[in-house]
């Protein structure tokens, strides 16, 4: 009998002397390393529209990216649908984002003067009902895109892009978050208790289209609405500063626009940082 209980003890020592080998092996082993894919754009024009107006917007996202991520809408600034406002979607792709560059003009019309970028934004401001119809286009065709997850939709804008973008916000369309860039603050739609996104604003302090008055009076109605935002000031930078264009265009429209490197990156510094709060 002490033979077999003396087997056992020895069979059940060489077992367990085993298993504490196989797991002391196990973890020296060495961690896989995961490789990730590079960044590989995909950017594509697309048609879609309302009941009565065709619209041409660009849609873009990262082809390696794996699984559904959040969906950005990007509005133009009053010159229309350029490539500018693509150039953008491609950041935000870059980002890891799917985004869409909208079309508020209709056709992809856009102003060769300010007379005319004037005279269009009239014409959507002056229709608020076709404009949200436009917006809401471009965002159903977002959430519905395969490599987006409809429950995260942000939207940023420039300029005229910006109004649009918050005045969507205002009017409680299912936006998690906007950013606006040298927008106006004037707004078609004010701020109400409709406003569920949370909000930023980057503006140039020096910018001569928008008052400091009106940027005060447009913080009280965000106040009196509850509204989760930040108004950003940037000293000594006027309108159009994230656009490498405006020099170009305030010299040849003599207007005061001018692009400023720094403002442009901090603002999108900031934008980075909005949507990596909600997303």
């Amino acid at each position: 009998m002490k033979l077999i209980y003396c087997g056992l003890f020895l069979l059940a020592a060489f077992l367990g002397g085993c298993g504490e080998a196989k797991k002391k092996k196990t973890e020296f082993e060495e961690p896989k390393e995961v490789v990730s894919k590079p960044f590989k754009l995909n950017g594509k024009e697309i048609t879609y529209g309302t009941d009565s107006t065709t619209l041409k917007g660009y849609i873009a996202y990262d082809e390696n990216k794996e699984g559904k991520r959040p969906g950005i809408i990007v509005v133009h600034e009053w010159w229309g649908h350029n490539d500018y406002v693509r150039e953008r979607a491609n950041k935000l792709a870059e980002l890891g984002y799917t985004a869409i560059a909208l079309d508020m003009y209709g056709d992809g019309k856009q102003a060769g003067h300010p007379a005319d970028a004037q005279k269009f934004v009239g014409e959507v401001f002056s229709n608020l009902e076709e404009a949200t119809a436009r917006f809401n286009a471009a965002l159903e065709l977002l959430k519905n895109d395969p490599n987006v997850d409809g429950e995260k939709i942000g939207a940023i804008g420039y300029c005229f892009g910006g109004s649009v973008a918050l005045s969507m916000a205002n009017a409680g369309i299912d936006l998690d978050a906007v950013a606006a860039f040298h927008s106006g603050v004037t707004l078609p739609i004010p701020p109400s208790n409709k406003l569920k996104a949370k909000v930023l604003i980057c503006n140039g302090a020096d910018d001569t289209f928008i008052s400091k008055e009106s940027a005060d009076a447009y913080k009280i109605l965000l106040d009196s609405a509850g509204a989760d935002y930040q108004y950003i000031a940037y000293p000594g930078v006027v309108h159009s500063f994230t656009s490498p264009a405006a020099d170009s265009l305030g010299k040849a429209f003599e207007l005061p626009l001018a692009y400023n490197k720094e403002a442009d990156e901090k603002s999108w510094e900031e934008m980075k940082k909005l949507f990596a709060s909600v997303f």
